[in-house]
């Protein structure tokens, strides 16, 4: 069911200073009231789990902030609620069973209550079509439960983020796609993949979990105290007063313009507005010098042991730059490695790494790999005295059909790139295709030919892992023999019929 945005945007700005999920059910359910919001049928509530665990602790909205949030929910029900579920798809290829895991979040979910939950790589994913004019593509998928849901909460976490600046609201919208479905389009159109997902559906409430602010990337980020909960009813609106408080200017995040552009709510603050126990000016104190993503990767990589180089992607009429695709990927990469290796950057081996279409120099010595990152990198040069000549492998996305999508889950990741790491042995040159290249396979290259620890395959880091995985596996393999499909058809397929759930042709109306 998709739904149409509030036509009059309000953004509400409240202190908090403590994970407490009483005092934060009491100001969501202040909020709620005074959005003249209640649940009902299926309410789904969508938190940022894109990873969690130790390595990972300012990733994910807070299980105690989302415990506050579904009571607060509870609270405002009148016996309209039919199905109250927590659901989202983790990121990195990690079984989202394994987020809840190390997020706490089973034992929140317990404590609460007859609360379902939602593993959305293991749900029947449904063929939302797309008409408007700017689309990347005519069709893409969600995860049924969104798909069907009555009443969207989206509670992302305030972050920061490497391929689109920052992750709120809109940005969050990543993770109603699974896997196979997710990392197509997220290249350097990532921006324009996230304004075309806002078409599956709207939120009517959105809480976004800034007690503790993640700035500086998006898996790893560095704590930035806020002490705030932001609540909204207009994604664009609520990214917009989202971004003022840190002062970027809304216009200049292109996935929150797109949406915007495409009629899904005002980036203007005369038109939100604003209340609250905190005001926008108070905020923006509270946000001053929290550091955003969007960081070139050759500069990302300067004073390290390891060299970038990028060039342009394949369609270099909407940037020189692949924002949303491999660059960012090895940088989220790297910060996972720091932080599971506190010596990481000592031991690393000297290497290069190559993006895009590059026609510079490539300053490598002999025993010094040279790496070459996704399908469009390309280039022809002398390497130790030897002619190297790699090639594009890109192909253009019309080839790329979101219905045959495969998924390469995160062991058969690890085989190819230790296959492919063998084969290279005694060469200076290796080419991992891929668009992208995800961030656990650039994780698992570095590792190894950096010898560095591998959080991948550390004793005693993967029980848990292994345990959620078998039990993804089992489950999707059990439906399967159940007779649910993996994937509901749409229009797109000939002879099928139309399915219960179909996105617009055009935007909302102002």
């Amino acid at each position: 069911m998709w739904m149409h945005p509030s036509q009059e945007p309000r953004v509400i700005i409240r202190h908090c200073d403590s994970y407490d999920p009483e005092t934060i059910r009491r100001i969501v359910r202040e909020g709620l009231e005074e959005l003249g919001l209640k649940p009902f049928g299926r309410t789904l509530l969508k938190p940022n789990l894109v990873t969690s665990g130790p390595l990972f602790p300012h990733a994910y909205t807070r299980p105690e902030f989302t415990e506050g949030v579904l009571r607060a929910l509870r609270d405002r029900d009148d016996g309209q609620i039919e199905e109250l579920a927590v659901g989202e798809r983790c990121g990195i290829t990690v079984p989202t069973r394994e987020a809840f895991r190390g997020a706490g979040y089973n034992e929140m979910i317990e404590r609460v209550g007859g609360v379902k939950k939602y593993f959305f790589e293991e749900e029947p994913q449904v063929e939302i079509a797309l008409k408007h004019a700017e689309r990347l593509r005519d069709y893409i998928f969600t995860p049924e439960p969104v798909a069907r849901a009555d009443f969207f909460v989206n509670c992302p976490k305030f972050k920061a983020h490497p391929w689109t600046t920052v992750t709120f609201s809109c940005k969050a919208y990543i993770g109603i796609q699974d896997d196979r479905h997710r990392l197509i389009d997220h290249d350097h159109r990532l921006n324009e993949k996230i304004a075309d997902l806002q078409y599956i559906i709207q939120p009517q409430f959105i809480c976004i979990d800034a007690i503790t602010a993640g700035e500086g990337r998006m898996l790893t980020p560095i704590p930035f105290p806020m002490n705030l909960i932001i609540m909204g009813n207009n994604q664009v609106a609520f990214d917009t007063v989202c971004c003022n408080i840190i002062g970027v200017d809304p216009r200049e995040v292109d996935h929150i313009r797109f949406t915007s552009e495409r009629g899904f709510g005002t980036m203007n603050l005369d038109e939100i507005a604003v209340t609250g126990d905190v005001t926008l000016e108070e905020a923006r104190v509270r946000g001053k010098k929290f550091r955003t993503g969007l960081i070139r990767v050759e500069k990302y990589f300067e004073g390290t042991h390891i060299s970038a180089y990028a060039g342009p992607p394949p369609e270099n009429e909407f940037t020189d730059y692949c924002w949303g695709g491999c660059p960012g990927a090895i940088e989220e990469a790297i910060e996972i490695l720091r932080t599971f290796d506190a010596e990481c950057d000592e031991k690393m081996a000297r290497m290069h790494v190559v993006f895009g279409s590059y026609d510079g120099p490539i300053d490598a010595v002999p025993g010094e790999k040279v790496i070459f990152i996704g399908d469009c990198s390309s280039w022809k040069g002398q390497i130790n005295g030897k002619l190297v000549q790699i090639s594009s492998t890109y192909k253009d996305r019309a080839t790329r059909d979101p219905y045959v999508a495969k998924h390469d889950d995160i062991f058969v990741k690890i085989a190819n790139v230790q296959k492919q790491i063998r084969s290279a042995e005694g060469v200076d040159v290796i080419r991992f295709e891929g668009c992208p290249v995800s961030v656990a396979e650039q994780v698992l290259f570095l590792a190894i030919l950096g010898g560095v620890k591998n959080p991948y395959t550390a004793p005693g880091n993967n029980l848990g892992f292994v345990q959620s995985y078998l039990a993804w596996r089992t489950n999707t393999f059990a439906k399967r023999m159940r007779g649910v499909p993996y994937q509901v058809q749409g229009p797109s397929q000939r002879g099928a019929a139309k399915p219960e759930v179909i996105a617009p042709s055009a935007p909302p109306a102002e």
